[in-house]
């Protein structure tokens, strides 16, 4: 048994959760469920990112508090995973005192270390806003490619900034000049970690195409050491006298949650915390392609800055970008799918199915109603859900719902045998899309099983032949169950149900005899005109 902690990406509560969030986010919750399929000890962490400057502007602009606006989302947020079936084994949020309690002490030991030290530092100020800005708050041109940017990275270069090399920067919510003021923070001397880090990079080929590029990007164009405090209100207090009116940075805070949720997670099951983050662990990290520099420099960084010989990241699973009939997801005009509206009207498989075989996996994907309606219907419901449906229904209606007797199929058990080894292989890979398209092969192939045997030929004309086949169904349908189980639960779960099967990861068989209970059909086709209707939608947003 392996003990494997897999960290979603922490949303930040300031705003609903959009499609973009979900496209990248899903793939954790695929690896959870797979590796407790397996047997594996598994901790599936996340939580809401509830510090910073976004959530402290969204309170001022709505005239409340920030932790009544991070509380806000956190359970809006919480409410959406579950009903998309994340089954995270903790999920929480930044404002608790288990994540800042951990926060501090883990702190507090980093600033004993050689690599911190104290300096005084130009940081921004908005005079209209009567604030100091995070650097994504403030706007202005890359000092680089000359593209507009915001302060802290360039989406058009990558180039990771600091705001006073920016030209024209500006108030990201008034839009205001900024003025610059000298503080003293600490800060973590990231440049003497560089040989460290690329060791990391070297180890870990299978990480990500992106995250490798990205990574060796930062690395080419020189590293350089990153302030751990800030002069914010909101956040979590510095551990260290002289520090009492400052809070640390929250890129230094937040990727600190895997950690403190991880250890929630053990401390619930007397567990061994530390076990988990030792040197016989796996861990995977599920993110967007902008997150990568703080899962595979930043968090790094922290981790061995803190000389606690804390596990470094295996797996990196960073996807691509997502856009929404062809344009940039903007939440600043409201251009965008919300995903809690998402769920009041479509099932919870059909939007799971949907971003984990047409997701940004390894490059950019665009979300259409078009595409996702022909996903539903084609795929989904016509291929696999068909084929579930056809043969029960055939076993309820000719054989009162007893699955008959017959032989397993050498040719189809070994397809199976063969799936379960292939599709694990690719999970624990990262190749969510192939894993996912090569169950779905089987599943046309199992149709193509079906109507080669015509049943409702064969029930009249060569019983046995029928019961065989039908049999030989409800095996196929049994595995299917299992092996999509990671990637559709709720239908899974159902199908399991009925056949009184488990989540096991292996080749399943169902007895003959076996009473089947009412069962139904277990996706529901989808209106055409949702299609218009919904496109209609965005294009009144963009009037």
């Amino acid at each position: 048994m392996r003990n494997i902690l897999i960290g979603g990406a922490w949303p930040y509560a300031n705003g609903s959760l959009h499609i973009g969030h979900i496209a990248g986010l899903l793939p954790g919750d695929v690896l959870a469920r797979y590796h407790r399929a397996v047997g594996d000890n598994v901790y599936f962490v996340s939580g809401s990112d509830c510090h910073g400057t976004p959530v402290a502007i969204r309170a001022k602009q709505e005239n409340k508090t920030p932790q009544e606006i991070s509380d806000f989302y956190h359970k809006e947020f919480s409410e959406c995973f579950d009903k998309l079936g994340f089954s995270y084994d903790v999920y929480t949020k930044t404002s608790s005192d288990g994540h800042k309690n951990f926060v501090r002490e883990f702190h507090r030991k980093l600033y004993s270390s050689p690599y911190v030290y104290e300096k005084e530092v130009p940081q921004t100020y908005c005079e209209n806003c009567n604030a100091f800005l995070a650097d994504r708050f403030v706007l202005g041109k890359c000092p680089k490619c000359g593209k507009d940017t915001r302060g802290d990275q360039c989406d058009a270069c990558g180039t990771v900034l600091e705001p006073e090399t920016m030209a024209e920067p500006v108030c990201a919510v008034c839009k205001k000049p900024v003025h610059f003021k000298n503080s003293k923070h600490l800060f973590i001397a990231v440049t003497k970690l560089q040989a460290e880090l690329e060791a990391l990079i070297s180890r870990h080929p299978e990480w990500r195409k992106n995250a490798v590029s990205f990574t060796n990007r930062y690395i080419s164009d020189g590293l350089r050491d990153r302030a751990l405090t800030r002069d914010l209100e909101w956040g979590i207090q510095v551990p260290k006298e002289g520090y009492e009116n400052k809070t640390i940075y929250i890129w230094a805070e937040n990727v600190l949650g895997y950690l403190s949720a991880s250890k929630m997670a053990a401390d619930a099951r007397g567990a061994d915390f530390h076990e988990l983050w030792g040197k016989e662990a796996r861990h995977y990290y599920v993110h967007g392609k902008d997150n990568i520099p703080f899962h595979t420099i930043i968090l790094p960084s922290l981790l061995l800055g803190n000389g606690e010989g804390w596990h470094l990241p295996d797996q990196i699973i960073s996807s691509e970008y997502l856009t929404l009939e062809g344009r940039k997801i903007s939440t600043s005009q409201n251009y965008a799918i919300w995903v809690k509206d998402l769920l009041d009207n479509y099932e919870t498989d059909s939007i799971r199915y949907f971003f984990l075989t047409n997701g940004p996996e390894k490059k950019d994907a665009d979300f259409s109603w078009r595409e996702y309606v022909h996903s539903h219907n084609g795929e989904l419901l016509g291929a696999y859900g068909n084929f579930v449906n056809r043969s029960l229904t055939f076993i309820a209606k000719y054989f009162d719902r007893a699955v008959p007797a017959g032989k397993d199929n050498p040719d189809i058990s070994e397809q199976i045998d063969n799936l379960f080894v292939s599709v694990g292989r690719l999970l624990e890979s990262g190749c969510f899309k192939d894993a996912l398209d090569k169950i779905f092969e089987f599943v046309r192939s199992a149709n193509k099983f079906f109507d080669a045997e015509r049943p409702w030929i064969t029930r009249n004309t060569d019983k046995p032949a029928c019961e065989n086949t039908l049999y030989q169904c409800v095996q196929i349908i049994a595995n299917l169950a299992v092996l999509l189980s990671p990637f559709l639960p709720v239908s899974s779960e159902k199908v399991l149900t009925w056949l009184d099967r488990n989540h096991k990861w292996e080749r399943q068989s169902v007895p003959a005899g076996l009473l089947l209970p009412e069962t139904e059909i277990l996706f529901q086709r989808i209106d055409k005109k949702v299609i218009e209707i919904e496109t209609d939608k965005l294009k009144t947003i963009l009037q």
